[in-house]
């Protein structure tokens, strides 16, 4: 069977077994999460930190990475912020992020192995570089996250941000950034 048989089959089930629910598009905590993509967290992010569906707007990203700038990840908070009202950000990294082994020359030499013509790694090579380079630590990465916010233009100053990191085994949440200050 593939993925989309199991999650069509998935589905049903689901729909035999529960009831629509009407949500609000506005979460409940006013708060936005930026965090990673892993798959790891799935779930775990969830229940560690107590969120419930329709507490928060889940912003993924590979490393949680955000950078300065007008980028996907801030147009993503400011739709959360002006239309959404969203008065809170956290960041959440995680330890052991597969960022760390990513580089711009590790992405580039992928895409050449799947084929990826030489010219189009060029013309990118500048972006990839200016995103996966700059991953060192994950502490590190949700500090500058944090600050990228925090110093975002596009972004109202009195929003509070905020960054954890969490254990991808435990779901212990250590706090890095922000919290009462």
């Amino acid at each position: 069977m593939n993925i989309v048989d199991e999650i069509i089959r998935a589905n049903v089930s689901f729909l035999q077994k529960n009831h629509p629910v009407k949500l609000d598009k506005i979460p409940r905590w006013k708060t936005a999460i930026v965090t990673c993509m892993d798959t790891r967290l799935v779930n775990l992010l969830e229940s560690a930190a107590g969120i419930e569906r329709g507490d928060v707007k889940m912003i993924k990203i590979a490393g949680n990475v955000v950078g300065r700038g007008l980028n996907d990840v801030i147009k993503s908070l400011m739709v959360c912020v002006y239309e959404l009202q969203v008065r809170e950000i956290i960041v959440i990294g995680h330890y052991e992020c597969g960022m760390e082994k990513t580089s711009s020359e590790s992405m580039a030499e992928h895409m050449r192995e799947r084929g990826i013509n030489e010219d189009i790694i060029a013309d990118i090579k500048p972006t990839l570089k200016n995103w996966a380079d700059l991953f060192c630590r994950p502490e590190q990465n949700v500090i500058d996250s944090v600050n990228n916010i925090r110093n975002c233009k596009y972004l109202p100053a009195d929003i509070p941000v905020h960054g954890f990191i969490i254990h991808p085994a435990t779901g212990k949440l250590d706090l890095i950034a922000g919290g009462s200050e």
